[in-house]
């Protein structure tokens, strides 16, 4: 959706998809509009109950199903296992996505990782394509008058254009841009300190794989310190996204930086903060 100052004041129920890496205030900005009247649908949490629900499960009572006192009570149907994911904490989902690399320092065999990062691209575009539905929930059922979507910071990899033809016409984009070297490298500090569930293009992980491999001497994937590689991955994962960012929000959407999004302390600081980027945009 586009819009002039004007028409964005005058726009009763307000829908808004936050776009950018994870780390630069999407969930933080959505966690304070919902305490104004503002539905919080959350990607990560859509797909960590809904999407993948069963697959986490299938993977947690295999590891339990090892135990032999598990096992037993599992076949006797004398417990059970739930997932407990919430916004703020996405392990769940985490433990399932997994890092590629030797298994015996807690790596996923790259076969299985490859596979489950096909599962949870296919998790992400339905939980974007429930969007439309869940505005209508958000103010038929639950009566919020507006609505933000706060997106995983995969979206722009998922090279489905539908999904972004569905998000632009029901929802104002909002891309939340890292313009300078301190904010990236704490970006890039926070996401290795705090991880989030990753997902790689096929081809960028086969390139990154070959050159990580190359660098560090090795031969296979399942030799690799899964922890190293993953730090050593993320800020050219960051990087390479940045262009997909900008090809949604240039054509589609409206541009703030994450340090004006540290700013704002209230839906007020918010709705002007969106009226700036209408009118840089204008």
């Amino acid at each position: 959706m586009k819009f002039s100052v004007e028409s964005f004041r005058a726009w009763e129920n307000r829908r808004v998809t936050l776009l950018g890496m994870s780390g630069v205030g999407k969930t933080y900005l959505s966690a304070l509009l919902r305490d104004h009247d503002w539905f919080h649908y959350s990607g990560d949490y859509r797909i960590g109950t809904r999407y993948l629900d069963e697959p986490i499960l299938d993977l947690i009572k295999q590891q339990a199903m090892q135990v032999a006192f598990l096992r037993d009570l599992l076949r006797r149907d004398w417990i059970y296992i739930r997932n407990n994911i919430k916004v703020h904490d996405l392990g769940p989902v985490l433990s399932f996505v997994g890092k590629p690399g030797d298994p015996e320092r807690g790596g996923v065999p790259l076969a299985d990782f490859e596979r489950r990062q096909a599962q949870y691209r296919e998790a992400e575009i339905a939980a974007m394509r429930d969007v439309p539905e869940f505005i209508r929930k958000a103010q038929d059922i639950y009566g919020y008058r507006h609505f933000v979507n706060d997106v995983g910071g995969s979206l722009c990899e998922l090279d489905e254009p539908s999904v972004i033809d569905l998000l632009v016409e029901h929802t104002l984009i909002l891309y939340i841009q890292v313009t300078d070297q301190e904010e990236e490298d704490k970006l890039i500090a926070r996401a290795q300190s705090d991880p989030k569930p990753l997902y790689y293009r096929p081809a960028f992980l086969r390139e990154q794989l070959e050159t990580y491999l190359r660098e560090q001497g090795l031969e296979y994937a399942a030799e690799m310190d899964p922890d190293d590689f993953t730090r050593w991955v993320f800020p050219r994962l960051f990087r390479s996204r940045i262009p997909r960012y900008e090809a949604i929000a240039r054509p589609h959407g409206y541009t703030v930086t994450s340090r004006e999004v540290a700013g704002v302390r209230d839906e007020a600081d918010f709705l002007d903060l969106l009226e700036t980027a209408i009118a840089r945009a204008g």
